[in-house]
């Protein structure tokens, strides 16, 4: 079999899966697991014979035209170089831990023939995205991934959470889509091809008119897609729907979208440096205000999820360097760490029966009652803390590296701001990663608060998924870096001595500093009964006001409303908490810049329909009306009547006749 042919199936058999199971999953209940599991896993196995055959040498293409458009040509294409074929067994690797994990997971749920049909819906568009060779067959599969988690963050839609969460997520992505298809279309025009390698090609050989517009018009659908500030408010919230679909996201697909999007094009955002300097300023901007945002979370899953958009930050800031490897590279290595640290979440919220939500400050004695989770979070943790030797160190380390070249004048790729805003944001992103990773870790394993109701052992497909996933956890950066530098553009991924020791100097900083505060809070909570509130910065109703706005509820419905006072979050942000906690009311900014003036133009529209245009065709139906009655009142059915109205009629006639004919 031929490599094209394999490629081919490997988004093909996911689509077939996910149509079996919409048609068969109801009549044929059996079927529903093995049609969501067996697609995926031999497009895990294809896209791997894929990667081998390609072996990081020349890119494999192949076209065919898909439809006479009378303009610029659509073509069914592939294009797949070594980043293609890696990230491909990246999103099958992950997309099957996920299928499998969802057997148990969601073993009792009534609607599970639908999510697993779109899961596999899901990883089939991401494959078209990764290997498709033409930007509108590309779009098709970035639009199917926003229709496709629209239905899945809302699964849970008998809570309004999920559907506002569901609703939020499809607004903010499609308002980044709009501009985005604009450039795609601008960048068609001035290339004469929507085929990516041709695409490059009028790049390399100066035949883009329009730069600056293009780029920046692609990273607005970039920034929300792939969660970058400011349209990143969308992927906290999503964490209202099942644990192992926010895996999927955020590890494989939708959020990687975007970056693998840019690392493909990246000769295009080269091609301008202001695009380049305002993708290193959405980096920076990014990976700072995430860190504290997550610093101050107290929902796991929110804490993980800032800590997604952190870590795309990081990416992108090596797209704004122009170095493509070191973010596919991160990419590679957050996939594997960041899947992980959901599926492990989604067991201890298994264990506590809460559904989709937990809250680290009521957690207590989970280290003895889910110790496959404990183990494999914390290699999790540690990759993305990057601490040495697991994954997360030599992936963000190469980033960083790369920024240092720039900023220190070393390449030419990028503007040496942009290299010098990429290094800082980064380094700061190093402490506050490893603060909120640690902040993590004690809360959950080592924290002080209710006991919640034993809901047994997990099924094993969830535990064993955990293990799987924490080998490339552990050992994925030091492979990668020494065996796969083909699939890299040749570029060397060994880490340098400087970024290394500061990044990981401040990483133990942000490690030791974090302890210290939690050492410091439990003493004060050794004081404190159970269930009350500790005295804190922001004051009770600063406490209640950012819960409430964060969406927390609490986890065990036997136990008061209060956080542990143990929480090191509080004493390291001090005042800064409040704000960090509801994401520094970006959402309220948007609320007041957009959604409020939207709600009054409707609102007048509203008023102007019902007493301007309602009176119109009130007072037209009215007229008719009016006449009808006139009429009507005429019509009395009695003969002497109407006898003398033709009398009086024809007198009338005959006078007016006679008058005509005088004047005449």
């Amino acid at each position: 079999m031929t490599t094209t042919t394999l490629a081919v199936l490997v988004p093909l058999l996911p689509f077939l899966g996910a149509v079996s199971g919409l048609l068969l999953g109801r009549t044929v209940p059996g079927f529903v697991r093995p049609l969501a599991v067996l697609p995926t896993f031999a497009s895990l196995v294809l896209a791997a014979l894929v990667a081998v055959r390609q072996g990081g040498g020349a890119a494999i293409t192949a076209h065919t035209e898909l439809t006479p458009t009378g303009s610029i040509p659509i073509d069914l294409a592939l294009d797949i170089d070594g980043f293609a074929a890696l990230v491909a067994v990246l999103v099958g690797v992950v997309a099957t831990c996920v299928q499998v994990y969802s057997t148990g997971y969601l073993r009792d749920d009534p609607r599970y023939p639908s999510y697993a049909a779109l899961v596999s819906l899901f990883t089939s568009a991401m494959f078209l995205v990764v290997y498709s060779g033409d930007l509108i067959v590309l779009l098709v599969g970035w639009e199917v991934m926003g229709i496709c988690s629209y239905f899945l963050v809302g699964h849970y839609w008998e809570t309004p959470e999920a559907r506002a969460a569901s609703i939020k997520a499809f607004l903010v992505t499609k308002l980044g889509d709009v501009p985005f298809l604009i450039g795609l279309f601008a960048l068609a025009t001035d290339a004469g091809s929507f085929s990516i390698p041709k695409v490059l090609g009028a790049v390399a050989s100066g035949n883009l008119h329009h730069p600056t517009l293009v780029a920046l018009l692609l990273l607005a659908g970039v920034a929300g897609k792939s969660a970058q500030f400011p349209l990143h408010t969308w992927l906290p919230d999503a964490m209202a729907g099942p644990t192992p679909v926010s895996a999927l996201i955020h590890a494989a697909t939708m959020v990687a979208a975007g970056v693998y999007f840019v690392a493909r094009l990246l000769p295009v955002f080269q091609a301008s440096s202001a695009a380049l300097i305002v993708l290193a300023v959405m980096a920076a901007v990014t990976m700072a205000g995430s860190g504290l945002a997550a610093l101050a979370q107290d929902d796991i899953k929110r804490v993980l999820a800032y800590s997604t958009i952190g870590q795309l930050g990081y990416m992108t800031g090596a797209l704004a360097v122009g170095d493509r490897g070191a973010a596919v590279f991160h990419l590679l290595s957050h996939g594997a760490f960041k899947a992980l640290l959901f599926l492990a979440a989604g067991v201890i919220i298994h264990a506590a029966g809460t559904n989709s939500l937990a809250a680290m400050s009521r957690m207590s004695h989970l280290r003895d009652r889910v110790p496959d989770a404990y183990w494999t979070m914390t290699v999790a943790l540690l990759a993305l803390a990057a601490i040495p030797p697991f994954s997360g160190f030599f992936s963000k380390e190469s980033v960083l590296g790369a920024a240092e070249h720039v900023a220190t004048g070393h390449t030419g790729h990028a503007p040496g701001s942009a290299g010098w805003i990429v290094l800082v944001a980064g380094l700061l992103t190093a402490l506050l990663t490893a603060a909120y990773a640690t902040r993590l870790w004690l809360l959950a394993f080592r924290g002080r608060g209710a006991e919640a109701p034993d809901h047994g052992r997990q099924p094993l497909t969830m535990t064993v998924v955990l293990w799987v996933l924490a080998v490339p956890s552990l050992a994925l950066g030091g492979l990668t870096y020494r065996l796969l530098p083909d699939w890299f553009d040749g570029r060397d991924l060994n880490p340098t001595l400087i970024t290394s020791v500061l990044g990981t100097g401040l990483a133990l900083v942000g490690v030791l500093v974090t302890y210290g505060a939690w050492q410091r809070t439990s003493a004060l909570a050794a004081r404190t009964p159970l269930g009350a509130v500790a005295a804190h910065p922001e004051g009770d109703a600063g406490l209640v006001e950012a819960e409430a706005i964060a969406g927390h509820k609490p986890a065990y419905g036997d136990v008061a409303y209060a956080p542990d006072p143990a929480d090191p979050g509080r004493l390291l942000l001090g005042p800064l908490h409040r704000h960090a906690a509801v994401g520094f009311h970006l959402d309220a900014v948007y609320a007041a810049l957009f959604v409020r003036p939207v709600q009054a133009g409707a609102s007048l529209v509203r008023f102007l329909d019902r007493e301007v245009v309602d009176t119109y065709v009130r007072g037209a139906a009215a007229l008719p009306r009016l006449l009808g009655a006139a009429v009507r009142r005429a019509q009395t059915g009695n003969v002497q009547t109407y006898v003398s109205a033709l009398l009086a009629g024809s007198v009338v006639l005959a006078v007016a006749v006679l008058l005509v004919a005088t004047g005449a």
